[in-house]
């Protein structure tokens, strides 16, 4: 076991730990780091606690120290260029013509490096921008191009179900997320309808689906073989959530399905969920 301490640089993004060298730091404040783009100012996000070896990556580097009121004003007024950065950026990438779009602005807590956040479509030479902001701003000039889900992140929104985007409020790192997901969830497969403002696959199907698999578990697939109290029939449908089956009955094959519940029926054997390959091709743009 090892003490850890979780400092993260965003105020949505992954937590790092590092070894906070047998002293206590609270939740909400902020201490100074060394990290590989040099030293930084972050926010304690994960108290002291012992965490097993196999969760952390060794060796740990530990805080260098609490951060002291002079450098959490440098902290705030890095954010303040921040802003004039990218208002001076967005202007030099109009006047060389670049097909690129700024997502965001990102200055090093000693100010030696700014890094340039964009999208764009593909590749692009930015090389006379570089050296038209070095000669402005006269420090490193990195452009760094991201994903959509990444601009997502940063930007911010409302997604389709309502609320502030999962990825901008509370998620840390991005996850694989398939369409087979989807399927297993009962979703329509329709891709305004699982897909975020980003154009990709909701993050949601991804943090959910332990639910589902749970779910999955206990309750007959369409397809499966059951015995229920009006005897032998195959589910034609279910719903995971609810635990509610319809059975196509062997006595009645001509009539309608009878509802039953999960709890009501014996498996005889189980269904599947898949994805074919014409849905794959349909919808591989968004996964």
């Amino acid at each position: 076991m090892a003490e850890i301490v979780g400092i993260k640089f965003k105020d949505v993004g992954k937590i790092y730990y590092f070894d906070p060298d047998g002293k206590k730091y609270e939740k909400g404040s902020h201490v100074i780091v060394e990290t590989v783009r040099g030293i930084e100012c972050g926010e304690v996000a994960v108290e002291n606690r012992e965490a097993d070896e196999n969760e952390i990556v060794k060796p740990l580097k530990k805080i260098t120290r609490p951060a002291s009121q002079k450098d959490i004003q440098t902290y705030e007024e890095n954010r303040a260029k921040e802003i004039k950065a990218a208002e001076i950026c967005r202007e030099r990438i109009a006047f060389h013509k670049l097909e690129m779009n700024l997502v965001d602005v990102d200055y090093t807590f000693d100010g030696g490096k700014i890094l340039f956040y964009f999208t764009a479509d593909g590749r692009v030479d930015f090389r006379e921008l570089v050296k038209d902001l070095a000669g402005i701003f006269r420090t490193r000039i990195e452009l760094r191009q991201i994903g959509v889900r990444d601009k997502a992140r940063m930007v911010g929104g409302i997604g389709i179900c309502g609320r502030p985007f999962c990825c901008a409020t509370f998620l840390g790192d991005f996850q694989p997320v398939s369409i087979k997901m989807a399927k297993e969830q009962g979703l329509s497969l329709n891709p305004g309808k699982i897909s975020g403002c980003c154009g990709r696959l909701m993050c949601c199907l991804k943090y959910e689906q332990n639910t589902y698999d749970y779910l999955l578990k206990i309750t007959p697939k369409p397809g499966a073989i059951v015995d229920t109290p009006e005897g032998r029939g195959k589910v034609t449908e279910c719903s995971l959530i609810t635990g509610r089956l319809k059975v196509q009955l062997d006595a009645n094959p001509g009539g309608l399905p009878k509802p039953f519940g999960r709890e009501d029926v014996k498996l005889i054997k189980d269904g599947r969920i898949s994805v074919d390959k014409t849905e794959i091709e349909e919808l591989g743009d968004i996964e």
